[in-house]
């Protein structure tokens, strides 16, 4: 199996072996630490940049989640951001979720929580959801993976997903306005690099309307 695909098992393959890369996030150059078998071990993925650079701060309290955590880029975002919420981090891959703990550790945060989806209790709901989706972990899979987390959301929390263009992002697009409950919306937030970023909306049911306002994001 190809080094790319490891990051779908649960027990990737290939030696275990720690390596320190220096990144941006939240506004600051942090020293961190990756391994080979996760996703995007050598950097910030372009995705996952993008979502980060199109997404409004996230909410300063509740439970947030990163879906799909690997290494951390996303679930640290959001803990440094928002230090008095809790950052719930999602992977099936055992190893990112040890680096991502590593990476917190080192960083002095105590606010996350990274563990496998089995492990997150069933009445957790999000006042907001991160994620740049495994899209080619097949699209049966990821169809059920965001039918399971999405209506999660809180009433009036928003989810924002990156999703390559030419991986499907307008498809993915309308398949989630029609399969989500009807007091979901789903609109295109930004476009930037040939990446979409989706925002899925939960409406509070005070009125609000499928038309909502989209923040600024360029």
């Amino acid at each position: 199996m190809a080094e790319a695909e490891h990051y779908f098992s649960a027990s990737p393959g290939g030696e275990f072996k720690l390596r320190s890369i220096t990144v941006q996030l939240a506004g600051r150059t942090l020293s961190l630490t990756t391994a080979g078998g996760v996703f995007s071990p050598e950097r910030v993925d372009a995705g996952t940049g993008v979502l980060l650079g199109h997404t409004p701060a996230p909410p300063p309290g509740g439970n947030l989640l990163d879906l799909g955590c690997g290494w951390g880029p996303i679930a640290l975002t959001l803990a440094l951001d928002s230090p008095h919420a809790t950052v719930w981090a999602v992977d099936v891959n055992e190893r990112a979720l040890d680096l991502l703990r590593r990476n917190a550790a080192g960083l002095g945060l105590t606010n996350i929580n990274a563990c496998l989806p089995a492990d997150v209790p069933a009445d957790v709901g999000f006042t907001t959801i991160w994620s740049n989706p495994p899209i080619r972990v097949g699209k049966n899979e990821l169809h059920d993976m965001l039918k399971l987390w999405l209506p999660r959301l809180e009433p009036g929390s928003d989810a924002w997903l990156v999703v390559q263009r030419n991986l499907g992002s307008d498809s993915l697009h309308r398949w989630l306005q029609s399969a989500l409950p009807e007091d979901f919306a789903v609109l295109r937030a930004a476009t930037h690099k040939g990446y979409r970023v989706l925002r899925v909306r939960h409406r509070s049911g005070t009125g609000e309307t499928q038309s909502i306002d989209l923040p600024q994001l360029g």
